[in-house]
């Protein structure tokens, strides 16, 4: 590349684009360069200058590294590198007086404060902080912010790095958040005291360097060095964020973003990061049989014979949760199948064609959507059906790129130009080339509300065309996040749940809590909470939840990632695969594995795709005829994003967010009516 330029930092010479900041570049050399305000996902603020370096031959004074460009450096006077020092007595000078400042108004609360021991204000004072003040004034005080119930303020120990802002106003698109006032009265407070109207606020707990904004759930549960650290993957939207999640004892205390440049970068949703309290609450633990019309405890031998029981010689149907993974779901359809009956996955109803995975899934990556010219969102609300998904597009719109949407008009944080509501708007969308010229990047994403009408494959189709049409990249947004690795395995009957529940005696329900069974089938379910499939059951085998035991998923671009078990199901309760192995053995006729590994051996030989973990398989373009749709106009396949699943029904805070997002909708049609 000619762009490149050399440079030497503490007798390190690199070479560099000159497009690249100084602390990029100390980066790139393995130098760590201190600082509060730079994030390398948010615009440059350099207000902190704790990042300040040594220029040589440069200004007689330091400068801020997150502020200055390689190409802004002078050569030496011979055209030499120029040269930089991280390390030089001037530096710690400079440094040492900038955390003098920091500490001046900074109230001495690290004994009882909550960020104790992930506190980067902590961990710089060790290396530059001096053991006195030289301050005698009063300290200042702040008064302390109501941002809702997820995050809890402290805003005396703001440092003003504007972090939090600079998230607010340009990932999640909102506006309630800034700074008021100058020098020493500047506080960060939020616009007429309102609280943040987000999916994404969570996240500025984990850009806060102080501890000015905590988490309000988990403030006071636990410290850090505490806490059990498992790496696993996020199962509340179809996006297969990666997270971490963080337990003590038998119980999960938060769930924190892990950094994932191709799925999530280093955002999650408030669902994913706030759901854990409903891990704990309206749980199955021990298996119930009903006698008498009424649910009594049983055990695992009882409700395994009854299971048995019920299924053996009768017409059985399986239908498959939004929650579950691979292994399981193949599992259940070896089961099922071994007995004659059908297994569903689409609980939904949407029609997807599960032989085409160009159609199920598309041919766009996540990371397709960075540089995209143009993007055309067809009967989708990524702001609820996928929030992080969102804020990608979002980035992409601030970069320059033009958004377009066919269905239901709502705020989604970007401008988008709005082609119509219904199907006569994509169909006349879908005989033409979207943007100006075929060789512009575009991506065309369709959700499940466009999917789950009985013409959806006709709407995919047309979708699909459009994309054909316009030389694009095709993704379909899932919101079930066990839903492609299910079609992955084929877990489908021809005519979707109505012909695989059509005549079935018995019905083994696998965590499909979003479908309504009818009275007549014998119902077995086995999940993880009391939720709407365990009210209808007759047979209840309790199960493992997505933190309790170690599975695939395949998240909405076709990528299989390996979820960890972080924490051990309550009571009796069992790995879905091996319940379904223990209930084939009393059938007689049992699955051909003992283990995990086996059945992942079975399961890969079966789909080959599937063990390219943290690979977006290429999927061959097969485009479905654009046939004849109805009338009907598009809507988002669900409008309350925080109670979309058993485990976000159990959570107490799921339904505060809830109730507090219909009363803010209630109130925004007053206020414009």
């Amino acid at each position: 590349m000619s762009d490149l330029k050399k440079i030497i930092i503490d007798g390190i010479e690199l070479e560099v684009p000159g497009a690249m900041t100084l602390i990029q570049a100390c980066e790139e050399a393995g130098i760590e360069v201190p600082r509060f305000c730079y994030h390398e996902r948010l615009s440059i603020a350099g207000n902190c200058r704790m990042c300040l370096v040594e220029v040589v031959g440069g200004p007689p004074k330091p400068a801020a590294s997150c502020a200055m460009q390689v190409k802004d450096l002078r050569p030496g006077p011979e055209g030499q590198a120029p040269v930089v020092k991280t390390t030089s007595p001037m530096v710690k000078k400079a440094r040492e007086g900038v955390m003098e400042f920091m500490l001046i108004n900074h109230p001495l609360d690290c004994p009882i404060c909550d960020q104790g021991g992930e506190c980067d204000l902590q961990d710089q004072a060790m290396a530059y902080g001096v053991d006195f003040s030289r301050f005698r004034e009063p300290k200042r005080a702040v008064d302390d912010l109501d941002l809702g119930p997820l995050v809890e303020t402290h805003m005396t120990r703001c440092i003003s790095c504007t972090r939090c802002v600079r998230f607010t106003t340009e990932v999640a698109g909102i506006t309630q958040m800034g700074q008021t006032g100058r020098g020493e009265d500047a506080e960060i407070t939020s616009y007429l005291n309102e609280t943040l109207d987000s999916n994404l606020q969570g996240n500025i707990v984990d850009l806060c360097p102080v501890g000015a904004l905590v988490s309000k759930p988990y403030s006071f549960t636990a410290r850090p060095w505490e806490l059990t650290k498992t790496e696993t993957i996020d199962v509340m939207d179809a996006l297969g964020s990666n997270i971490r999640v963080d337990t003590k004892g038998r119980k999960v205390m938060r769930i924190l973003p892990r950094n994932h440049d191709g799925v999530n970068e280093e955002w999650i949703s408030d669902k994913s990061r706030y759901v854990w309290d409903g891990l704990s609450r309206q749980r199955l633990d021990t298996p119930y049989i009903r006698e008498n019309g009424k649910l009594r405890k049983a055990s695992w031998g009882e409700a395994l014979s009854a299971a048995a029981a019920a299924m053996k010689g009768k017409k059985v149907a399986g239908l498959i949760g939004d929650l579950v993974n691979v292994e399981s779901a193949f599992s259940l359809k070896q089961l099922i199948e071994g007995l004659g009956g059908n297994v569903e996955c689409r609980t939904d109803k949407s029609r997807l064609p599960a032989d085409n995975r160009s159609a199920y899934v598309g041919t766009a990556s996540i990371e397709d959507l960075d540089d995209a010219d143009m993007i055309q969102i067809i009967g989708s609300n990524p702001r609820i059906e996928a929030p992080v998904l969102n804020a990608r597009i979002r980035k992409a719109w601030l970069r320059g790129a033009t958004v377009g949407l066919v269905g239901e008009a709502a705020d989604l944080t970007y401008d988008y130009a709005h082609v119509g509501t219904d199907r006569a708007a994509l169909a006349e969308l879908s005989s033409k080339t979207i943007g100006e010229a075929k060789d512009l990047k575009t991506v065309v994403i369709i959700g499940q509300g466009a999917l789950n009408e009985a013409d959806g494959l006709a709407v995919l189709g047309h979708a699909m065309q459009l994309a054909e049409n316009s030389n694009s990249k095709f993704m379909v947004l899932h919101t079930a996040a066990g839903r492609v690795g299910a079609l992955d395995v084929n877990a489908v009957t021809e005519g979707g749940v109505e012909a695989a529940t059509n005549g079935a005696e018995v019905i083994y329900n696998l965590g499909a809590d979003e479908v309504e069974i009818g009275e007549g089938p014998f119902v077995i379910y086995q999940g993880s909470h009391g939720d709407r499939g365990a009210m209808r059951a007759d047979v209840i085998l309790p199960s493992a939840a997505y933190t309790e035991e170690n599975g695939l998923f395949v998240n909405t671009e076709g990528r299989p990632q390996l979820a960890m078990r972080a924490a051990f199901a309550p009571g009796d309760a069992k790995e879905n695969w091996a319940v379904q192995r223990a209930l084939s053995a009393e059938l007689g006729n049992a699955l051909p594995w003992d283990s995990l590994a086996q059945l992942r051996q079975a399961l890969v030989a079966a789909v080959p795709h599937l063990a390219q973990i943290d690979e977006v398989p290429s999927n061959e373009w097969t485009p479905l005829p654009a046939e004849k749709m109805g009338n009907a106009t598009f809507r988002p396949a669900f409008r309350d994003f925080y109670l979309t699943n058993p485990i976000a029904r159990a959570s107490a805070l799921m339904a505060e967010l809830s109730a507090n997002a219909k009363a803010r909708a209630e109130s925004n049609k007053v206020a414009a009516e």
